[in-house]
């Protein structure tokens, strides 16, 4: 498509500024409240997405979508709670901010990421949208295992500060995500005769438990997030501008990390959360002071949150390319596609292209409505850090448990997010890190998913995981990331201090 064409395209979905401010605002709102995410929402919204015109319906999904990504962040740096899966990552150095009266800065990276990324992925998108719908086909579960370890690596990092702890919490986590049926025979493991576990350790409930529940326990121990002088002091106008234009000094680290959540988004069933941690994982390893990342470090809010929303352009490509939804709120866009009578594919692009480039588009004004809607409220954002706990605390918990039974409607998920509360409360007040738990729990299901594909396709040969170039390539980044980086760390830390030269 010629500038011309793109420039008449931008001012259409412009047009459409009304279902986007709403649907923008919807986003963030569902977004930050754990268990409410994009694909809920827009099932909830089903029937008016079917009522109306199919690039209203597509404008109003795409805006939501952005919007819920961007918002899983707020509650992540504001009360440990992330909104998201793909927001876990974020929690390690954003709520570590907010302990330490920065509050605003942590929201003022976090939005600038969000959105420097979902226009960049998104105007990347619109001039390579043909190859990056190839990306799907020569990623199969050989190069999935060695991504699903980059981010398994991340335990690793974890556990750099405190080792045996935090190996224990990463082999609960792989221990619990290895609780349902099998994938080869479909025996239930480790279910304990409950039904609703068959299927695995759900997500949501998990998640509420281990960060939200846990975290409302803990937060009745003090008496504010935040310490006791911020309570005396809000943000002014200036220093939140003077945040937001700082945030951008990284901007070398929001380009690449939103552009891997941009190819990880592409591959289908990676999704936010596997972006995250491993570029979290891989800015660790990249960055002049590591031992920072977990203390509070900017570096560790920006990397997440760009590639959480690089990932949401990469989900749409193999759906308007291919047919294939690359994530769950895809597969509900494309049945109101299939509603309104849209070919996918190739045909997609002979029959209906502005259809196909309209929907990259929409996203990318949406990310330009959320430029001058969300940065403002960096400011009064902060102000929840400083309301009393013993206020928040019941809030959180009558809020994420209704999150914890939205998504499958199973009363049992509400006592699967009390247990998994009690284990985060535990894990924290002895000192394991919960986000290598649900690590271990997100990540170790899909990596034996594609681990036992690849070996049923050929025939139990192991030597099938080195039988590809880009699988190797991966192989040898991981060994790089695994032994180099300590070494690098190592001088890097001696030439600030002058011991070499």
């Amino acid at each position: 498509m010629n500038a011309t064409g793109l420039a008449e395209l931008f001012f259409y979905s412009a047009s459409m500024w009304w279902v986007i401010i709403p649907a923008v605002f919807i986003g963030i709102l569902m977004g930050a409240i754990p268990g409410f995410a994009a694909h809920n929402t827009i099932i909830m919204l089903l029937p008016l997405t079917l009522a109306v015109d199919v690039d209203v319906a597509l404008t109003f999904m795409v805006a939501l979508y952005c919007a819920s990504h961007l918002g899983g962040g707020i509650p992540a740096i504001l009360l440990n709670i992330p909104g998201t899966g793909g927001a876990a990552a974020t929690t390690l150095d954003g709520y570590p901010m907010s302990q330490q009266g920065k509050a605003s800065k942590a929201l003022a990276l976090s939005f600038v990421a969000s959105i420097s990324a979902g226009l960049l992925t998104s105007a990347v998108t619109l001039f390579m949208l043909q190859y990056l719908s190839q990306v799907g086909f020569y990623i199969r579960s050989v190069e999935m295992v060695v991504v699903m370890l980059f981010g398994l690596a991340l335990i690793a990092a974890i556990a750099a500060k405190d080792m045996i702890k935090g190996l224990i919490a990463g082999a609960l986590g792989l221990m619990l995500g290895a609780m349902g049926a099998d994938h080869i025979y479909a025996t239930p493991r480790g279910t304990f005769g409950i039904l609703e576990l068959f299927d695995g350790v759900p997500l949501v409930p998990a998640l509420i438990g281990l960060f939200a529940i846990s975290e409302a326990l803990i937060m009745l121990e003090t008496r504010t997030v935040a310490p006791a002088g911020a309570a005396r002091s809000m943000p002014t106008w200036t220093q939140t501008f003077r945040e937001i234009a700082g945030a951008f000094r990284h901007w070398v680290l929001m380009i690449w990390t939103s552009l891997l959540g941009l190819v990880i988004g592409v591959l289908p069933g990676a999704g936010a959360s596997i972006a995250a941690f491993v570029a979290y994982q891989q800015a660790r390893v990249f960055s002049r002071t590591p031992e920072k990342f977990g203390t509070g470090h900017e570096q560790g809010v920006v990397a997440p949150e760009a590639a959480n929303n690089g990932v949401t352009t990469g989900t749409l490509v193999p759906l308007l390319a291919i047919g294939v939804p690359g994530g769950s709120t895809a597969a509900v866009m494309m049945v109101v596609l299939q509603f309104h009578g849209v070919p996918f594919g190739p045909r997609l692009f002979v029959q209906d292209p502005l259809l196909a480039y309209g929907v990259i588009m929409s996203m990318f004004v949406a990310y330009v409505f959320m430029l001058v809607t969300l940065f403002p409220l960096t400011r009064y954002l902060s102000r929840i850090t400083v309301v009393a706990n013993y206020y928040m605390a019941p809030m959180i918990v009558a809020f994420t448990l209704v999150g914890a039974f939205v998504p499958r409607n199973f009363m049992a998920d509400l006592t699967i997010a009390v247990v998994f509360g009690l284990i985060g409360y535990v894990a924290r007040k002895t000192g394991y890190n919960v986000a290598a738990i649900l690590i271990g729990v997100i990540l170790g299901p899909l990596l034996e998913r594609s681990f036992l594909l690849s070996m049923r396709i050929s025939g139990g040969d192991w030597t099938v995981f080195f039988s590809s170039a880009i699988g190797n390539i991966l192989w040898a980044l991981l060994a790089v990331t695994l032994l180099a980086s300590p070494s690098i760390s190592l001088l890097r830390r001696m030439r600030r201090k002058g011991d070499i030269y």
